[in-house]
């Protein structure tokens, strides 16, 4: 039987998330067309006798945290240093055999809407032992993010576990099903990195959540709505919010259609109007984010660009032909993406 000290030490690559179509919609039992990306974090973890957990990261140099192995619940909100709260929580739910020494190691940009936390939380759910498929997986890393008062949907957990290489991944969040959808070949996806840094605990996410929660106390559940049913909604900021999750809704399988086909100008022309309705109707874009918008569709090559993430800062994915855009020439940070298994999905391949 194998010392502690002769166990060696085992990884996790959590990949981060590029939401392709149907932004606020996964709270909202609607739909969405995420893919699992190339950049992500890599987790290691070394276990040791002591019934104690400490976590490090290469972002945080010098501000390691520390807990029990099985920590208090009410603890975790405070406890610092804060980045560290959610692989806190998840270690509390997953409940792990042994404790050890998490170190996160990352090549996606902190705050950027590229879905790090889901990112981190997938893989130390994954050195914790948890089983089962994605939907298990997502759901306890889910209730973590709860746990620390964040109030996401299921979008980020699900795609990061359970997502494909050379594949989106198109989710039905009233039914919970999924089904992957081929990336043709004659498309690039390309992120670029606004700067403007956010953080779903302070920005207007949580107000969002509640508006679309308001309005489908009227109407019912927003992603199952239609434009006639959101007619009734007296309230013309809810209206607003509810419209957009609707019409969202509908563009998610369009796109798919259009993307899998390789039809690039519908597929850029549907990029486009699901960014203006994210813009206008739901107000979650700023005029940092406007502006390089505006910029990249400008480019000879892109078909479409639109806000990806929860919004209020963050990236933008761009969608061009292959070849035709070089990151490196712009003045911000972009990257080519790829699709990619995610943490689950590489686990049953074996």
């Amino acid at each position: 039987m194998a010392t502690f000290e002769s166990r060696p030490s085992t990884s996790c690559f959590g990949p981060g998330r590029v939401n392709l179509m149907g932004d606020h919609t996964d709270y909202n039992q609607g739909l969405a067309l995420p893919m699992a990306v190339d950049l992500g974090v890599v987790v290691t973890f070394e276990p040791w006798e002591e019934e104690r957990v400490n976590i490090s990261s290469d972002a945080y140099p010098g501000e390691p945290a520390s807990f029990p192995l099985d920590p208090d619940v009410e603890s975790i909100p405070d406890l610092e240093p804060a980045w560290a709260r959610l692989a806190a929580a998840v270690v509390s739910l997953a409940r792990p055999e042994h404790g050890g020494r998490f170190h996160i190691a990352s090549t996606l940009p902190r705050g950027s809407g590229l879905s790090s936390s889901a990112a981190v939380a997938v893989a130390v759910a994954e050195l914790c032992g948890v089983d089962g498929d994605a939907l298990v997986v997502a759901r306890l890393c889910q209730a973590a993010e709860h746990r620390i008062g964040v109030p996401v949907g299921l979008l980020d957990p699900l795609v990061c576990a359970g997502g494909h290489a050379g594949q989106a991944l198109r989710i039905d969040f009233a039914s919970l099903s999924t089904r992957s959808v081929t990336i043709a070949a004659a498309v690039e996806c390309i992120v670029v990195d606004s700067g403007q840094r956010r953080d779903l605990r302070t920005s207007a996410y949580a107000t969002r959540v509640a508006e679309c929660e308001a309005a489908a106390a009227v109407v019912g559940p927003l992603g199952l709505a239609t434009d006639v049913d959101i007619i009734g909604l007296r309230d013309p900021l809810l209206r607003r919010r509810a419209r957009h999750v609707v019409s969202e809704c509908a563009r998610v399988d369009d796109f798919a259609h259009a993307l899998s086909t390789g039809d690039l100008a519908d597929a850029g022309h549907l990029m486009d109007e699901s960014h203006r309705s994210l813009a206008e109707d739901f107000e979650a874009t700023t005029p940092v984010i406007e502006d390089l918008t505006g910029q990249l569709r400008s480019r000879p090559g892109v078909v479409g660009a639109r806000m990806t993430g929860a919004g209020f800062g963050g990236c933008i994915v761009v969608l061009a032909e292959p070849g035709a855009f070089d990151p490196a020439s712009l003045d911000v940070p972009a990257w080519r993406v790829v699709p990619v298994d995610g943490t689950v999905a590489r686990r049953d391949r074996g």
